[in-house]
């Protein structure tokens, strides 16, 4: 894992602040047959300076946490409930004049589809100019274009694409001219959404390390929402993992790729290819509940291989295993003494 294996997670963030809190953030979407739990009560922290990863299968809330983070829920959906305190303040509480002055100032993001996502009538450096024009005022055009070519020089983006159009450019230069986006009016906290997905390994790279240089260069927090666990052991500092709308487990990367601790966490890293041995495809048996109608007790019961009684009833709280890994899973008992056991050990050791 190279550089991806770090210190120990308790000793890197014992002395770091928290920069942004997430307390119970609950999204719905209505349907006429009952709403939609995509995201249902997840709580996190990203402290000063780290990268943390969301990862997921397709579908399970990964982005629309995000997108309740930044208050981006468009109908059906709605944010039902829940805190997101950036700054000292709580973005769910904020009018969107309020909320539009934090965009991009304070927390920014990197969309998933770059074509999507920029204007394909406007030049490049016009695109950029607005977001920096509508929260700073007008700007010297001098001024402004050394602006925007330094963005373009921190980014890797040769000046020539300065008069350009979208379709002009490749995705990876596409992507990055998106990272220069949002970093252009150095954000605290910045999101990227499955940045790299709809790229080819090879630029997959490039833009990766481009987002690794910049979040180095300027000090920010980020969040990296992505399926590739490879690319997360080589990028993150901690692992949130997500299951149909709850947090799992969060754990450094260290830790989680070496003992983790929920079961389909576990399922996650075997099923990650190995270059050095060969081993049959690791599939996870059974099939998601509906989501409009989640079973009572643990969310993750009808694909779990070590379901007890337990699980169907009661919904496991999240306990601390490790010093900074926090798993919500039966398997793992609080003693008396303030220690933790795991279950299976008790079984396989009488």
């Amino acid at each position: 894992m190279s550089e991806a294996i770090r210190k120990s997670t308790a000793e890197t963030y014992e002395n770091k602040e928290v920069v942004l809190d997430v307390k119970d953030l609950r999204v719905y979407y209505e349907t006429p047959k009952g709403d939609v739990l995509a995201v249902d009560g997840i709580h996190f922290k990203l402290y000063e300076g780290e990268t943390l990863g969301l990862v997921g299968e397709s579908g399970c809330g990964k982005s629309t946490a995000a997108m309740g983070i930044l208050q981006l829920i468009t109908p059906p959906g709605r944010i039902v409930t829940g805190e997101v305190w950036l700054d000292g303040s709580n973005l769910l509480a904020m009018s969107e004049e309020e909320l539009r002055q934090r965009r991009w100032t304070k927390l920014a993001l990197i969309p998933q589809g770059a074509m999507n996502s920029l204007n394909p009538t406007m030049r490049i450096s016009q695109q950029i100019r607005d977001v920096i024009e509508t929260h700073e005022g007008k700007k010297r055009g001098d001024d402004i274009k050394q602006r925007i070519l330094e963005l373009f020089k921190m980014v890797g983006l040769p000046g020539r694409i300065y008069d350009m159009y979208p379709h002009e450019l490749s995705g990876g230069m596409k992507q990055r001219v998106c990272i220069a986006m949002a970093i252009a009016l150095d954000p605290m906290v910045i999101i990227a959404d499955e940045s790299t997905s709809a790229l080819d390994v090879v630029v997959q790279r490039v833009v990766a390390q481009t987002m690794l240089r910049v979040k180095e260069a300027l000090g920010v927090s980020m969040i990296m929402i992505g399926h590739d666990m490879g690319l997360m052991a080589q990028m993150v500092d901690r692992i949130a993992v997500m299951y149909a709308g709850h947090i799992v487990e969060i754990a450094g990367v260290e830790e989680l790729f070496y003992k983790p601790g929920h079961p389909y966490s576990q399922l996650l890293i075997e099923s990650v290819p190995s270059l050095t041995e060969r081993k049959p495809l690791k599939i996870t048996e059974g099939i998601t509940h509906d989501p409009r109608n989640p079973p009572p007790g643990c969310i993750f019961q009808l694909r779990c291989p070590f379901v007890m009684d337990e699980c169907r009833r009661v919904k496991p709280p999240i306990v601390e295993i490790r010093p900074h890994q926090q798993v919500a899973c039966h398997l793992f008992k609080q003693q008396e003494d303030g220690s933790i056991i795991d279950v299976r050990d008790i079984a396989t050791n009488p």
